[in-house]
């Protein structure tokens, strides 16, 4: 059975993957041998009753009370205990244990944002403990996507204006991969993160490392970083192709046609505002779907991103 969840499943890397796999292989396996039954009677019926001459007729043949019970009653418990089994798996994913760290998880297109509870904020990174259970509690910023974590077992759906939330537990260091698993717009499948699950004490380490590893980069480098590590590469090339955003390729004193049908002079106040407001000034032929990164970053890291988009040219 081990085997039959290694070949058909990913790593299972959390507390909820057993139950979750056992359901799996249970209805996997009960399948099979209903396959199975079905077409050894199906063979068996067609040969001992095939019509042999011309002068065979067919039978009257009437129900068997019996029989149809039957054919009714165990589909029926097969049907009770799928149902049973996973609705009490269900109440056990749905609640987290009253000691679980908390995330806040922003959905935005195309990207993950975390937030901790020390302040820490993280982009397509959602970093975690070991061995300690984790609820995250999710809303998104525009339209409906849904975190799934295949190696944890774990997938919900995220909601604007409302908060859903999904918990885990890991049960050891290691990376996996996050996917949006709800079609949300043209980068949808570009909608990537990891987990990355550490020891407690490199977990602690992690968080209060904060963004200290900035303090010594220069704006440029700062600004490579968050342009980087913001998701903005999934939407804004840095060659001069065309994603679902304009290239930032040569991107200062280029005029640029607005959706609104007037031209503007791309400069730091145009940036500045792109970054904060996206949506007040949208180049024409692109969809107005970036989502604004007020309160997500610094006045600072805007300088910075800034000053690394000069320097594309």
């Amino acid at each position: 059975m081990n085997r039959l969840s290694d070949f058909m499943l990913p790593p299972a890397r959390s507390t909820l993957a057993g139950e979750v796999d056992a359901l799996f292989n249970f209805i996997n396996v009960v399948s099979l041998i209903l396959l199975i039954g079905i077409t050894i009677a199906i063979i068996y019926f067609a040969i001992r009753y095939r019509r042999k001459s011309d002068d065979d007729t067919t039978p009257l043949i009437t129900h068997n009370s019996k029989l149809e019970i039957t054919w009714s009653v165990i589909p029926l418990i097969l049907v009770m205990i799928v149902f049973g089994w996973g609705y009490s798996g269900y109440l056990t994913m749905t609640n987290a244990p009253d000691d679980a760290y908390e995330i806040r998880v922003i959905a935005k297109s195309w990207l993950w944002e975390f937030h901790y509870q020390d302040g820490q904020t993280s982009i397509n990174e959602l970093h975690v403990p070991e061995n300690r259970p984790v609820k995250l509690i999710m809303s998104s910023d525009d339209v409906l996507h849904s975190f799934y974590v295949p190696d944890f077992r774990v997938k919900m759906d995220v909601i604007p204006n409302r908060y859903t939330s999904v918990w885990f537990e890991a049960t050891g260091p290691g990376e996996s991969v996050i996917y949006c698993a709800e079609y949300c717009g043209s980068a949808h499948s570009q909608m990537l993160a990891d987990v990355i699950v550490h020891t407690q004490d490199d977990f602690d380490l992690w968080l209060e490392a904060g963004d200290a590893i900035d303090e010594d980069l220069t704006p440029v480098e700062l600004g490579r970083q968050l342009v980087e590590r913001q998701g903005c590469l999934a939407c804004h090339s840095t060659d001069g192709s065309t994603l679902q955003g304009p290239t930032f390729l040569d991107i200062m004193g280029r005029e640029r046609l607005l959706t609104d049908g007037t031209t503007v002079t791309i400069d730091e106040n145009y940036l500045r505002q792109s970054i904060l407001e996206p949506n007040t000034q949208v180049a024409d032929g692109f969809p107005p779907i970036m989502p604004s990164y007020a309160g997500s970053l610094s006045d600072r890291q805007i300088d910075a991103i800034i000053e690394y988009l000069k320097t594309l040219d």
